[in-house]
């Protein structure tokens, strides 16, 4: 079982940064595929990033590519997510997901077995 708990949401102007926080417990973190999902209100839930077990393979979702970069510290069972020059658009709320290895449909919400609550952020223009 892998509980998640993000932190770092906020309010910020268009343009500025946010760093997301998600601290996972339980065992076998380093061997999980991560991913970075975002929803507004009235919209369905979005893939933003992932990440395979090293870090080193990352994929983004094309709205974010360039602004966002998506890393984790497997000593830390953390993972992150730098928001850069971010746009009112941006504006959601922000889960952190895990399951067990990797899928090829990474940037789909239903391959991912356990969710965070989710952290607000909110880009104000």
């Amino acid at each position: 079982q892998v509980q998640l708990v993000e932190s770092g949401g906020g309010l910020v102007q268009a343009g500025g940064s946010l760093r997301l926080s998600c601290a996972a417990s339980g065992r076998g973190f380093s061997n999980y595929g991560m991913g970075w999902f975002r929803q507004a209100p009235g919209k369905e839930r979005e893939f933003v990033a992932g990440l395979r077990w090293s870090g080193e393979t990352r994929y983004y979702a094309d709205s974010v590519k360039g602004r966002f970069t998506a890393s984790r510290d497997n000593a830390k069972n953390t993972v992150y997510l730098q928001m850069n020059s971010l746009k009112p658009e941006d504006t959601a709320v922000y889960y952190c997901a895990a399951r067990s290895g990797w899928h090829i449909y990474y940037y789909t919400s239903n391959v991912y077995n356990y969710w965070g609550q989710g952290t607000q952020v909110t880009v104000s223009s």
